[in-house]
């Protein structure tokens, strides 16, 4: 026969005869807490197989009720509890120390009985006392949970106070950027401005200046200026007919440019805006008009 040991055995494999409601629930209840936090029973019970993952309990029902609530609370840790598995070549004998065992147990249980009758006096004496230093307390307690309740109050309120404060000088804050926003904007506007001015003041002044330096090369660049500014298509045609130096299209690229609008100021603008009218080509041009347009 090989040695006696206990098993680890599945809790959901395992089922019992006797009802579950013949244990008090808090009996069970505390008794799964405490195997949790011992890592397993101190007592394994004792199954007999009924099938190959099968089991039945023959004694330990209510340490097994107790592991069952323990692998409701933990489903991890109550996964398993340790047992003495019931074997065809042992049954009889473990089933012969088991009912020396119970007999055993029920004598030293009658024996306790008297005891305990005796000890129940004697705790009903101290717990009378206990209640009334118990009331003590209690009194004690409630006075503490008063007073913890009135301070709490009172911080809600300073809190409420606080928070008050604070919503009030956040708006003087958006009051006084309401006030003062349209002031910066408006000196930064200003300042914008007298930019912009002098900009336009420094761009006009380099302009006069290169309209004074085309007058100084040729006497006569207004004039021609002005009649690009100014004339017709047929006027335009006439001046440079004989000079085959302004053909159609370039007469009509002139039209285009909107001389109301922006007239051309240098004769580099005109060939800037002019397309397929280059710098040689507008020097012959002040040539020629230099030579048929003498004063």
């Amino acid at each position: 026969m090989k040695k006696l040991s206990p098993s680890l055995v599945a809790v959901k494999r395992i089922t019992s005869a006797v009802p579950r409601s013949n244990f008090a629930d808090r009996d069970l209840d505390k008794l799964a807490r405490l195997i949790l936090d011992a890592g397993g029973l101190i007592n394994p019970i004792i199954v007999r197989r009924t099938s190959m993952d099968a089991y039945e309990i023959v004694d330990g029902n209510l340490e097994y009720y107790a592991a069952a609530r323990a692998r409701e609370i933990e489903p991890l840790k109550g996964e398993t509890i340790g047992a003495f598995i019931l074997e065809p070549e042992n049954e009889a004998l473990l089933l012969e120390q088991l009912e020396i065992l119970r007999k055993t147990a029920i004598t030293e249980n009658a024996g306790e009985s008297e005891t305990i009758k005796e000890q129940s006096i004697t705790e009903a004496s101290v717990e009378i006392q206990t209640l009334e230093a118990s009331s003590s307390l209690e009194q004690r307690v409630t006075n503490i949970e008063a007073r913890l309740e009135i301070q709490i109050h009172e911080l809600k309120a300073e809190h409420a106070r606080e928070k008050e404060l604070l919503a009030e000088r956040i708006q003087e804050i958006e009051n006084l950027i309401a006030q003062q926003l349209p002031l910066l904007i408006e000196a930064q506007l200003a300042n914008r401005i007298n930019e912009f001015k002098a900009e336009l003041a420094s761009k006009k002044s380099t302009l006069v200046d290169t309209v004074q330096e085309v007058e100084q090369v040729t006497s006569q660049p207004m004039s021609l200026l002005e009649a690009l500014n100014t004339q017709d298509k047929s006027q335009l045609k006439a001046n440079f007919e004989y000079t085959k130096l302004v053909n159609d299209k370039i007469i009509q690229r002139i039209l285009d440019e909107k001389r109301d609008v922006k007239p051309f100021v240098s004769f580099a603008n005109v060939v800037e805006r002019i397309q397929g009218l280059g710098d040689k080509t507008m020097i012959k041009i002040i040539d020629y008009w230099q030579n048929t347009h003498k004063l």
